[in-house]
């Protein structure tokens, strides 16, 4: 058992590692998120602590470097070319232009740099060698380097491994069963080979979904099922709640109560504790007490910045006040770079699902 000093030279023990599953039911998880609110909490505190330090979340921030055009029809997305939203196509940055946000980032406090770029396929040539020097230069810079880039091949991956790449973003946005409502474009097992290739080639895998698509209770279940099945668990499990933009198809969907994203949290913590799990979209809807409970809940990072590729997200300095009232801190250094289970190993990805 381990033991943690606190400010004032008291020991504080923390809770017992349970064993990491990979094997969890339907029924189990369903058991969990349908728990009263405050033991939900608990349990998922419990785990968290075993794991993590409590009073600590790690600052991101997202940078869309290839904006709008994208040839994909997800239902959620402003980038999507077929919807009218005013995202307007922007060709992918400059490497300066991308280090220098990065550098600005690193100063605000945060640790790990994500890039984004709207595209189905991540394209061979002179675009892709940009993104490896972009990946290169983050790294020098001490910070995590993410992308987010669409589909890969195995040689990509391994080239963008070889520049440093710290972590490879690639949602499975929502369960099986209701994917095909959301996006037709790309096949769920097509998402499950490219994080197959992005583990095969040594990088660490961010994984999550979308919560307020219109998806049942036995979709979220499902989606966290999928996720805390993986082999190893995902060391990243950004969680969102839907940011609803007008031009896309899901702009009048009703809004979720907040409570549901606490739920979401504080269950994918349990199941994988050992992960950060990432508090995403979405939080500018949220009030200060409800992303309170996302942090009792297990959650354990946030995107800094007033950006989330296209959509709003909270100004830095609510964000700081937020933490000062909360008696929280940022990371100061980065925290993944190795898999949350050890040295990474392939990942074990399912049957197809259509």
């Amino acid at each position: 058992m381990e033991s943690l000093t606190d400010d004032f030279g008291c020991m504080a023990t923390s809770p017992q590692r349970s064993p990491l599953r990979h094997d969890w039911t339907a029924e189990e998880i369903a058991s969990l998120l349908d728990l009263p609110l405050p033991e939900l909490l608990y349990r998922a505190q419990t785990a968290h602590r075993a794991f993590h330090n409590p009073d600590e979340v790690q600052g991101c921030t997202l940078l869309s470097i290839k904006t709008g055009g994208c040839p994909e029809d997800c239902a959620y997305c402003p980038q999507a070319a077929r919807y009218k939203t005013g995202v307007d196509a922007q060709a992918l940055l400059s490497v300066d232009e991308t280090l220098d946000a990065a550098a600005t980032a690193r100063d605000n406090g945060a640790t790990r740099f994500c890039m984004g770029a709207a595209w189905r396929d991540a394209p061979e040539g002179d675009e892709f060698e940009r993104v490896v020097e972009m990946v290169r230069g983050v790294r020098l810079l001490g910070l995590e380097a993410c992308c987010t880039l669409g589909m890969l091949t195995r040689q990509q991956a391994e080239r963008l491994a070889e520049a440093g790449l710290t972590a490879y973003n690639h949602n499975l946005d929502t369960s099986p069963e209701f994917y095909g409502e959301i996006i037709t474009t790309r096949r769920y097992q097509e998402r499950l080979d490219t994080l197959g290739r992005v583990r095969a080639a040594g990088i660490t895998v961010c994984c999550g979904g979308i919560i307020g698509m219109g998806e049942s209770r036995a979709d979220r279940i499902g989606l966290l099922r999928e996720l805390a099945t993986q082999s190893p668990h995902p060391e990243s499990v950004p969680i969102n709640l839907l940011v609803r933009v007008e031009g896309t198809p899901l702009a009048a969907q009703r809004s979720v109560d907040p409570l549901e994203l606490v739920r979401m949290v504080a269950t994918a913590r349990i199941l994988m504790p050992a992960s950060m799990v990432r508090l995403s979209a979405g939080r500018l809807s949220l009030s200060d007490e409800a992303q309170a409970l996302c942090f009792i809940g297990g959650a354990n990072s946030i995107f800094m910045g007033d950006k989330l590729l296209t959509t709003s997200n909270p100004e830095m300095d609510r964000d700081r006040q937020l933490l000062d009232k909360l008696g929280m801190r940022l990371m100061n250094e980065p925290v993944t770079m190795t898999g949350s289970e050890g040295a990474p190993l392939p990942l074990s990805v399912k049957a197809d699902h259509g």
